[in-house]
């Protein structure tokens, strides 16, 4: 829509009743679209072109065991459901900016004298008018709406992206989970050998202790791997549904890769960006503007409102004319002044929402990069002196055992001390990278290039 006026036949319209619409539409003015508005449908154009809203699965083919995590992030921001909704809802505030800055629709009246016959036939056309002031403060309120649903979107498209990159991440960490524990118990399995060997023989330092202790240790990683299994397959089934696939559909390829750390940006750029960009606090500006667009309207709730129209008898000859007009009057001032109050209390509303969420934002952020340096530090103490110490003692193992004066056990022993530490190394990225994606969501900076994201004038979204 790209004008409200209404439009006439002129063939219709002569002489008395021309003047008197032609006033009326003088007096009321036209409001057309503002340039907000037109901004706001066309980026849910643009959006609506990037979305495949057949939500066809063509794509999942695409998906390789080694494709990286982008790929799949991309792949649910394209076809969660949770965006479709998020998406549609969003695009039903912005059709619905028209229908609030256009005129009321004309109302076709009928008016009859009747005696003893019919005395009088006067159909007519009645038209309500509001102040152009006053639609176009509405239109602005409803403009504001449908940013809060814009806002809306953005998170839900983030946070699919989040979800998608925790399943990924998840799946990766239980593959290496799994690697590590089978290579665990393969060299319990070795030491069990070894021990069974040396006290069968009598030879070396075998004891029927080190028997039921490797036979104990063993047991219990055939437990662990059993668990990882099962927790797998519920990774899978979660990992498909973050890429919004119904349990029906073929399964995607699952991914095969190995989680490293990611880079994040300096600390004060972290700060800058959740401040800038974080989706929770941009919705709670576009509430700020919803409120103060809804101050205007309460201030122009005391302009008159007017209702035109014109009858015409069609029994009387000549053809007599009657012209009517009705004006509200606003002169209710404790009404109209509590209208105002009540937008403003609204606006207020929305800056101490504001503030309490930059407040959360902060203590999140905070709380976030405590996670990934505490787990930057078990992961540097893991690698730099965990590792090497137990490498160190199996070449110390391996050359008492050749001389006799340790037991073969110990070797495998300490290498399944070595992959538990390399286990906990494991466990401490997954945690670093899950709190990498909270933190990344924080900055909307979660979703790939490629996303259904549009950028404007304050907030650069890739």
């Amino acid at each position: 829509m790209k004008h409200s006026c209404p439009t006439f036949p002129a063939a219709r319209l002569t002489g008395k009743s021309a003047a008197l619409l032609l006033l009326a539409l003088a007096f009321s003015g036209c409001v057309g679209p503002q340039p907000a508005e037109r901004a706001a449908r066309d980026r849910v154009e643009q959006i609506g072109r990037l979305l495949p809203l057949s939500a066809t699965s063509a794509s999942l083919a695409s998906l390789r065991p080694d494709s990286p995590a982008a790929d799949f992030v991309r792949y649910a921001v394209l076809h969660h459901p949770g965006v479709f909704a998020a998406y549609y809802d969003w695009r039903a505030t912005v059709e619905s900016i028209a229908p609030t800055r256009a005129l009321p629709d004309p109302q076709f009246t009928f008016e009859a004298d009747i005696a003893d016959t019919l005395m009088t036939f006067m159909p007519g056309l009645m038209f309500d008018f509001m102040a152009p002031g006053k639609r176009t403060a509405m239109a602005r309120e409803a403009t504001a709406v449908s940013d809060i649903a814009y806002r809306v979107y953005v998170t839900a498209v983030l946070r699919t992206a989040a979800a998608a990159r925790k399943a990924w991440i998840d799946l990766a960490y239980l593959d290496d989970a799994l690697r590590l524990r089978a290579a665990a118990l393969a060299a319990l399995d070795q030491g069990a050998a070894l021990a069974d060997a040396s006290y069968a023989t009598g030879r070396g330092m075998g004891t029927l202790e080190d028997q039921v202790r490797l036979a104990n240790d063993a047991g219990r990683v055939r437990a662990e791997l059993a668990a990882l299994a099962d927790r797998r397959t519920a990774a899978r089934t979660r990992f498909k549904s973050a890429l919004g696939l119904a349990p029906a559909d073929p399964d995607p390829a699952w991914p095969q890769a190995t989680l490293v750390a990611t880079v994040l940006p300096p600390e004060d750029e972290l700060w800058r960006r959740a401040q800038d960009a974080n989706p929770e606090i941009a919705q709670m500006r576009a509430m700020i503007d919803m409120a103060v667009a809804g101050i205007e309207v309460a201030r122009q709730a005391g302009t008159p409102d007017f209702t035109v129209g014109l009858m015409a008898d069609l029994k009387a000859d000549p053809l007599m004319i009657r012209p009517t007009a009705t004006i509200t009057l606003p002169v209710w001032r404790e009404k109209l002044a509590a209208l105002r109050a009540a937008a403003a209390a609204r606006r207020d509303a929305s800056l101490a929402r504001l503030s309490a969420e930059q407040l959360n934002v902060a203590a999140e952020v905070a709380q976030m990069l405590y996670m990934v340096k505490e787990a930057d530090r078990m992961i540097a103490y893991i690698e730099r002196t965990a590792l090497p110490s137990y490498e160190r003692t199996i070449a110390t193992l391996a050359a008492g055992y050749a001389s006799g004066m340790t037991s073969p056990a110990m070797i495998p022993g300490t290498r399944v001390m070595a992959l538990g530490m390399e286990f906990e190394r494991a466990t401490a990225l997954r945690e670093r990278e899950n709190a990498v994606t909270d933190l990344l969501l924080m900055i909307a900076a979660v979703a790939p290039a490629g996303a259904p994201l549009v950028a404007d004038s304050t907030t650069a979204h890739p």
